[in-house]
């Protein structure tokens, strides 16, 4: 009897420990398709984790776990925009279109833009970040920044139908336009459910930035700002994991990072035939059914 005690415990823990992997592989599904889609990463992931919890993880396992994952998003971001974020033109072809220069000026000015438009957000996530994460970091905030912003993109898409983008390039964006990025990215430190994406895509279109312009920026904007996230929770919370948590991280990951490289071809492709209100209805839905939830207690 005790044997087949044994098993039935040890067959348990097999089939917990795989259920955590495909859960793994569903955030990192979920993190691919909305770190990039203006609706909200922090979001959805945060309600996921309300109906699929990790079993026999530690207590903050999950902090780490979501932000951590998007390394692996950021790194689709690296190869893809390659040609744009490297500075230097090592390479003879690299070098005559730039004068004969090692460094390509433009990228190295586009870094420092990107810097300017951290700024803001990396002052008030560090010195904010406990308030946030105890305060905000509930279904109703979230629906309510859902919503919000999904009615932000609407308006702001009806407002500039028939305008002539004033800006149609990243290399293009001024050091005052940087700035104002990084102002409403402030936005998306502080209310989980904005949206990273979303809150610079608003910012930039606000102030006529065309839309494909916009959402290449806030695509290597984020690999500044997503290590930076990264490594402050690994800093407040240590990599003190069991190998099951480290594993499921590093599956997180590389899921994030495969779905990651479809979703950014596929909405660069979007929206030069389409706007952004599409996403902005998602986002008033979604945010809608989550009050629905909330009142009913589901969530």
């Amino acid at each position: 009897m005790r044997g087949m005690s044994g098993s039935r415990a040890c067959s348990g823990f097999r089939e917990e420990k795989m259920l955590d992997f495909i859960k793994a592989v569903i955030y990192g599904i979920i993190e691919g398709i909305t770190e990039w889609l203006p609706i909200s990463s922090t979001g959805h992931l945060i309600l996921a984790e309300r109906f699929l919890p990790f079993e026999g993880t530690s207590e903050n396992f999950f902090n780490v776990f979501d932000v951590v994952i998007q390394l692996g998003a950021i790194m689709a971001v690296v190869i893809l925009f390659w040609n744009t974020i490297w500075p230097f033109a090592f390479s003879k072809a690299n070098k005559t279109a730039n004068g004969g220069s090692v460094i390509k000026k433009d990228t190295f000015i586009l870094w420092v833009k990107m810097l300017i438009s951290c700024v803001p957000a990396a002052i008030i996530g560090i010195a904010l970040d406990d308030f946030v994460e105890e305060h905000f970091y509930n279904p109703l905030c979230i629906a309510i920044a859902l919503i919000v912003f999904g009615i932000a993109f609407i308006v702001i898409e009806t407002l500039n139908k028939g305008k002539e983008p004033k800006t149609k390039s990243v290399f293009e964006i001024t050091f005052t336009a940087a700035l104002i990025i990084g102002i409403f990215q402030v936005l998306a430190a502080v209310f989980p459910g904005t949206s990273r994406s979303g809150a610079t895509i608003i910012g930039a279109l606000m102030i006529g930035i065309a839309r494909t312009a916009a959402a290449e920026y806030t695509f290597i904007l984020a690999i500044p700002v997503m290590f930076g996230a990264s490594l402050l929770k690994v800093v407040k919370y240590g990599l003190n994991f069991q190998a099951k948590e480290l594993a499921l991280l590093a599956t997180g990951c590389v899921v994030a990072f495969a779905v990651s490289m479809l979703v950014i071809r596929f909405l660069l492709g979007f929206i030069k035939k389409f706007d952004f209100k599409p996403f902005g209805w998602y986002r008033i839905a979604l945010g809608a059914l989550v009050i629905a939830l909330f009142i009913a207690k589901v969530i």
